[in-house]
């Protein structure tokens, strides 16, 4: 097996465990370990993974989101529950602001199924479907783009969005401790924040793995969402101080209910 081949298949057991071992990545592509260290590194420094001790994995840490290509792969069910869970807020006539992101992908791609809307985003995979779009009025936001997060950030995306106003602000985060909301971007927390300032309601989209766990940077405390959407129920602990605190959480349910 070639080197970019024995990588893409690297990719692909992330993909479908999360989490891969040296050893066993060794022994099933017949290779030294000192090979698949060399893979796991130069796959880490693009930003497809992170190394662990005796393996690697495309789990959220403190300093690390897994790129925005490998993101989409995952848990599509969840997402497309969750994106059905906040379609349910929108109204037609409304002004909705989505942020980057694979699960905002899903739901920006549904949005017109709630057309006459205005759509504003910095999120390229949200631009594409919609551009073209009947009764949507799509404001896409400038900025710097990021492959990693395919989407739009820096100066020129927060001040766009400081002359802007929606009805509603779709934000979501990798991780959630306590009852604060984290993200290790800078730029990207700087742009929802920004989201957040300019609409009348925030929401939270946020998947059930990413409870207890925080990040590099603070993004907002979850009392600031009015509305907090998630796939499956979080660990009791981190569900009884939600409830403790009075903040509202809406479970995605399965179209089969």
């Amino acid at each position: 097996m070639k080197r970019e081949e024995r990588r893409q298949a690297i990719m692909d057991l992330l993909v479908a465990a999360r989490a891969v071992d040296l050893d066993d990545l060794a022994e099933r592509f017949a290779v030294s370990k000192m090979t698949i260290h060399r893979d796991l590194d130069d796959l880490e420094q693009a930003g497809l993974l992170r190394k662990v001790r005796g393996g690697a994995t495309i789990e959220a840490g403190t300093q690390f989101e897994s790129d925005f290509r490998i993101r989409a792969l995952q848990d599509s069910d969840a997402k497309t529950r969750m994106a059905r869970a906040a379609l349910d807020l929108v109204e037609p006539g409304m002004t909705v602001m989505v942020n980057d992101g694979s699960m905002a992908a899903l739901l920006g791609a549904s949005l017109a199924e709630k057309a006459p809307l205005t759509v504003i985003t910095n999120n390229a995979a949200v631009i594409e479907p919609l551009k073209d779009m009947a009764r949507i009025t799509l404001i896409a936001l400038g900025g710097i783009f990021s492959a990693k997060f395919n989407g739009f950030f820096g100066l020129v995306t927060e001040n766009a969005l400081s002359r802007l106003r929606a009805d509603l602000a779709f934000i979501s985060a990798p991780a959630v401790s306590g009852l604060q909301a984290f993200h290790m971007d800078d730029a990207v927390i700087r742009a929802k924040r920004a989201m957040m300032l300019a609409a009348g309601r925030s929401v939270l989209l946020v998947n059930h793995r990413r409870f207890g766990r925080s990040a590099l940077h603070a993004l907002a405390d979850l009392s600031e969402f009015q509305a907090i959407i998630t796939d499956a129920a979080p660990d009791p602990e981190d569900r009884a101080a939600l409830d403790r605190a009075g903040i509202p959480l809406t479970i995605a349910k399965h179209s089969d209910r």
